[in-house]
């Protein structure tokens, strides 16, 4: 089978666009070599500047297979419905396609699919996961156990599979990440009550949920404003800002003045701000006041990190508070000034624009048409009904716009300015969904996956700043993709380490598993003695089918190179082939 080493034994040209891997020779036992997925994952980085492996350097790749060394570093007709199209569908929508899953969208049809996906109820919260298992013990209070567990476990088997993928997006808009989460224990039940509450909101309204985490004990550890007091006349002291300036920045309205379809107003063709340190200050005013619900004066367990917080009125910033164009009146309590602050925000016209865009890359692309973003963020404002920030609404027109879904399908599979990097978390559960990984012990121990070296540069709940893992409009810099004014996000934590982490760690997963995570291969056994049948069944469910001919050729060439005759080593043929998809190109960036 494939081997794959650690990140000492990559040696990468300081451009991108030069990486390059050393190798060393296979095992006498072993009779594949890593040549393609080294070809794969140097193709992949080349891409990220403009280039890319080529027909005739993919060729001598192959023609090195036999010695060569290891690598050590609006719905269509149910009808119509392809298999690959079902697949490049959920994609976009879900947290990894599986064969019963394609079958489903098939047989329901994009928006029957949608509608069955948005009427399963919750599973199990990650909380109470927690709680059954005992996590809530004393013992745990100033730890962070169970937390990567209670989330993978819902990212990888959850039958919900859309509110899992919305979750995770929002997750990446709205952020709380558990290295923050301080000075009260229990960062564990912390994180795990910030991802139920987005969970719980992921289909319902955006002014809700940003009622919610303005509320939530979450967000008032991560952006500092739990315990926030009003103006002190005898020192100075200010209220803290940090929720202020993160809540128009990142959660609502954005830097810049934009149109309804994201490009930003100019007047005298100079870019507009949409708000100042001057509404920064107005608006810490209302942030005041707000602390722990502490009923009890109980923390000997986690439960008051699951309370909304509540207001302490002597704390609260009675005063006016002016920010964005509007003064809230002196005299307005603390649920009252919130209330009233966050209405006024939601109202502003960049709020449909800059969440709507956010949620199209999230899901379908880097770099949406302006009219895409126009038609989302129309719907944003008004559902139909009336409604504005309705998210079932959005994500309905979203995924079944013609731009993600119909007439331009096949054109936007080869059109370069279409498409996403697949981010690491989504191509490790595209992997565990596909063939249905389970725990036996329903313990998830998958950990923290934030290594780049050695393992996927990403994992939930784990951001390294508020700004996300990545910024939504991050270019790679001296790349084609900035040269073609186009925007990658996720490139910001793609690297020559992390992208040979990614296939070490993936090579692991598929052969060995993750602790007592493992898949089930049962259906691909039949077809390893046919690599070909093989490889286009993997390259349907992972990849939509999308993994070119040439590139199969290679693959198909390999896995023929390899013995088989016994189910040991169609196993192995097995594990060669996902690895060798899993890190192709055309897997990596979903189209």
């Amino acid at each position: 089978m494939v081997s794959l080493e650690s990140e000492q034994d990559i040696r990468a040209e300081d451009s991108v666009a030069n990486a390059s891997v050393v190798a060393r020779a296979l095992p006498a036992d072993n009779t594949i070599s890593a040549a393609a997925v080294a070809g794969f994952s140097s193709s992949l980085l080349l891409a990220a500047c403009g280039g890319g492996g080529d027909a005739a350097s993919m060729a001598v790749q192959a023609s090195q297979l036999e010695a060569a060394p290891r690598l050590s570093v609006g719905a269509a007709a149910v009808a119509t419905i392809s298999d690959a199209d079902a697949s490049r569908f959920l994609a976009q929508a879900s947290m990894g396609a599986s064969r019963a899953q394609i079958q489903q969208v098939q047989q329901l049809g994009y928006a029957g699919w949608l509608d069955a996906q948005f009427a399963l109820p919750a599973s199990m919260s990650r909380w109470d996961w927690l709680v059954a298992k005992g996590m809530n013990a004393i013992t745990y209070r100033n730890t962070e156990a169970g937390f990567d567990s209670c989330a993978w476990r819902k990212l990888l088997s959850s039958s919900d599979t859309l509110r899992q993928r919305i979750t995770l997006a929002l997750s990446e808009i709205t952020v709380v990440a558990i290295d923050g989460l301080v000075n009260s224990g229990w960062r564990a039940f912390s994180a795990a009550a910030y991802l139920d509450l987005l969970e719980a909101n992921a289909f319902g309204n955006y002014r809700t949920l940003l009622g919610q985490i303005s509320t939530s004990a979450p967000m008032g550890q991560f952006l500092t404003f739990r315990g926030n007091v009003k103006y002190n006349t005898s020192t100075g002291a200010q209220p803290d800002e940090n929720y202020a300036r993160e809540l128009m920045q990142l959660f609502t309205i954005g830097l810049q003045q934009l149109n309804l379809d994201g490009t930003p107003k100019l007047v005298n063709g100079a870019t507009q701000d949409t708000y100042g340190q001057d509404d920064v200050t107005g608006l810490a005013r209302v942030f005041t006041g707000w602390d722990f619900d502490m009923a009890g004066h109980d923390a000997s367990t986690p439960d008051f990190l699951r309370r909304p917080m509540i207001q302490i009125p002597s704390r609260h910033e009675t005063g006016a508070s002016s920010f964005l164009g509007t003064t809230l009146p002196a005299g307005l309590n603390g649920a009252a000034s919130m209330k009233a602050a966050l209405d006024w925000i939601f109202a502003q016209p960049n709020v449909a624009p800059f969440i709507s865009r956010q949620l199209i890359q999230k899901l379908v692309t880097s770099n949406p048409s302006p009219a895409y973003v126009a038609r989302i963020a129309t719907v944003f404002n008004n559902d139909g009904s009336g409604v504005k920030g309705n998210l079932k609404a959005v994500i309905r027109a979203l995924l079944l716009d013609t731009e993600a879904r119909i007439a331009p399908a096949a054109a936007n599979t080869t059109a370069p300015s279409f498409g996403k990097l697949r981010e690491p978390i989504l191509r490790f559960t595209a992997w565990a969904r596909a063939y249905g990984a389970s725990s036996a012990a329903d313990t998830w121990i998958i950990g923290d996956t934030s290594d780049p070296s050695t393992r996927l540069a990403q994992s939930p709940l784990r951001s390294p700043s508020v700004f996300n893992f990545y910024r939504p409009g991050y270019v790679p810099p001296n790349s084609a993709i900035a040269a073609a004014s186009l925007e990658a996000p996720e490139f910001q934590i793609t690297n020559e380490s992390s992208v040979v982490g990614y296939v070490n760690y993936m090579q692991r997963a598929v052969s060995k598993g993750i602790s007592d995570v493992k898949a089930d291969y049962s259906s691909l056994l039949p077809l390893a003695d046919n690599p070909q049948a093989l490889l286009n069944e993997i390259n349907t469910v992972l990849a939509a089918g999308q993994v070119g001919s040439s590139n199969l050729a290679l693959m198909v060439g390999a896995i023929n190179a390899m013995p088989t005759g016994t189910d040991a080593r169609r196993n192995n043929r097995i594990y060669a082939a996902l690895t060798l998809v899993l890190a192709a190109p055309e897997f990596i960036v979903q189209k």
